[in-house]
């Protein structure tokens, strides 16, 4: 599987690039989108999202190079090379949480309710990220046979490219995809019913990935690990848990209160 996308000016553009670049771009569309309906300032989500992104990225590379530093400790140039793989999203969701959540304090602006504006376009965004990892040749599962990926639904040319080195490999890359777009499209049904409420949207979110990443992680071979546990899996109960939480807390509410599709509920 060929990384590069082109070439621009002598300087050779990765596919893994090329996909977040247009998981950002079509995750701020989005946002802003939704935003207009509540006529939330365009500036203040522009501006929150450059912030958040930025800092998101940095924390994603962070995260992974921390729990990998027995190789980027001793290859302490590579730690920039981030064309090359190697973000970690949930680095990324909890280093952007601090950044929205800063911005949004700053601003005097409710937490949860941004959240819930923002959350199908990260998933969104992930599952368009995750083609990065297949030109990567990465985030695969174990090792596989030909038979069993051609019993699947899975396209010709995700099998064609999960044959690295002549081994053929699961692509759990592509689970995690379809997975996240699968909850993408119950985020945009769930957010447009009448009864949903401020916070339920971000906890759809937070149970739906943490349950897919969970049992995905499991068969991957490129896990992070910590004192012998798979990190994700431990960040996917978090999830799920404080999204179960966030259920709890609004289901005390009465059923026209604090309901998302108010627009006069900012």
């Amino acid at each position: 599987m060929n990384s590069v996308a082109f070439s621009l000016f002598g300087y050779e553009v990765k596919w893994y690039s090329v996909m977040i670049l247009i998981g950002v771009l079509i995750g701020y569309f989005l946002i802003d989108r939704e935003s207009k309906r509540f006529k939330i300032d365009k500036d203040f989500i522009f501006n929150m999202f450059f912030w958040t992104l930025i800092i998101g990225i940095i924390g994603a590379r962070l995260y992974y190079v921390l729990f990998s530093w027995d190789y980027y400790g001793s290859h302490i140039n590579e730690i920039w090379h981030v064309w090359e793989g190697g973000l970690a999203i949930h680095g990324g969701i909890i280093f952007g949480l601090i950044a929205l959540s800063l911005y949004c304090k700053k601003k005097n602006f409710r937490i949860i309710r941004l959240l819930d504006i923002v959350v199908p376009s990260l998933i969104l965004a992930q599952s368009i990220g995750r083609w990065g990892n297949f030109f990567n040749s990465e985030a695969y599962g174990a090792a596989t046979t030909l038979e069993h990926l051609n019993s699947l639904p899975i396209p010709e040319f995700v099998i064609k490219g999960m044959n690295i080195n002549g081994i053929y490999y699961t692509p759990t890359f592509f689970y995690e995809s379809m997975w996240c777009l699968a909850g993408f499209i119950l985020l945009l049904i769930y957010r447009r019913t009448r009864f949903s409420k401020v916070g339920q949207p971000t906890a759809l979110y937070l149970i739906w990935y943490g349950i897919g990443r969970f049992f995905i992680e499991a068969s991957r071979t490129d896990s992070l690990i910590f004192f012998g546990f798979k990190i994700a899996q431990i960040v996917s109960v978090a999830m799920i848990v404080i999204g179960i939480c966030l259920i709890i807390n609004s289901m005390k509410k009465s059923k026209y209160e604090d309901l998302y599709n108010d627009i006069n509920n900012i």
